[in-house]
């Protein structure tokens, strides 16, 4: 990240001296006083000016959109980014023609996109760690429901059948909507099994 130290006769000017340079405004930055200065005596035996190091906070959402867009470039893809950031997390959503390509086979290729975005925007972050959510065309809340109503058919058939049964390996972001669905039944638990990316959840009665 950009950072630069500048003086002036006070810290409050070598603050703005510092913003000037770097075409910036304070919201966006850092700063750190290195000196706060002296007037010294009859301001001129000892007389010292103010010093700050000022630097640029980092950028994560025009990092994550510019890093977006190479990859749409290089696929060929025209794409509208619209990014916002919630709760230390960027929540993407993108549009446009052929978003199926973006989505892949049960959403596998955009989670790579996802997982690609947070690596790229949190490389040499020293400061907090933004988590990172991409969406198109609902795909995320139309899965959602989707898997909402497979753990309740298979809950219903496990207390039929008094069998568990493992589902097919899923993300962890999957997962915990599975987890999620079936917590507060007082039938059923489950849990979690395997390796990933092969790892599964398990449903399974209750023991008594």
């Amino acid at each position: 990240m950009k950072s630069i130290e500048s003086t002036g006769k006070n810290v409050d000017e070598a603050i703005n001296n510092a913003l000037n340079n770097l075409n910036t405004t304070k919201e966006k930055v850092n700063i750190e006083i290195i000196d706060e200065g002296s007037k010294g005596i009859l301001s001129i035996i000892g007389k010292r000016e103010a010093k700050v190091k000022v630097t640029l906070k980092k950028d994560y959402i025009s990092e994550a959109r510019d890093f977006l867009k190479s990859i749409f470039t290089n696929m060929g893809l025209i794409v509208e980014i619209r990014i916002k950031e919630v709760n230390n997390c960027l929540n993407i959503n993108l549009s446009g023609a052929n978003m199926g390509i973006l989505i892949g086979y049960r959403g596998e290729t955009l989670d790579s996109i996802q997982y690609l975005v947070g690596l790229a925007i949190n490389k040499g972050n020293d400061g907090q760690y933004k988590r990172v959510l991409i969406d198109t065309e609902n795909y995320r809340g139309r899965r959602e429901e989707t898997l909402r109503r497979l753990a309740n058919r298979i809950a219903h058939k496990v207390k039929i059948d008094r069998k568990s049964v493992a589902l097919e390996p899923m993300n962890p972001y999957e997962r915990r909507i599975i987890h999620s669905e079936l917590q507060n039944d007082e039938k059923i638990t489950t849990y979690s099994q395997g390796d990933e990316p092969y790892r599964r959840v398990i449903v399974d009665l209750k023991k008594s």
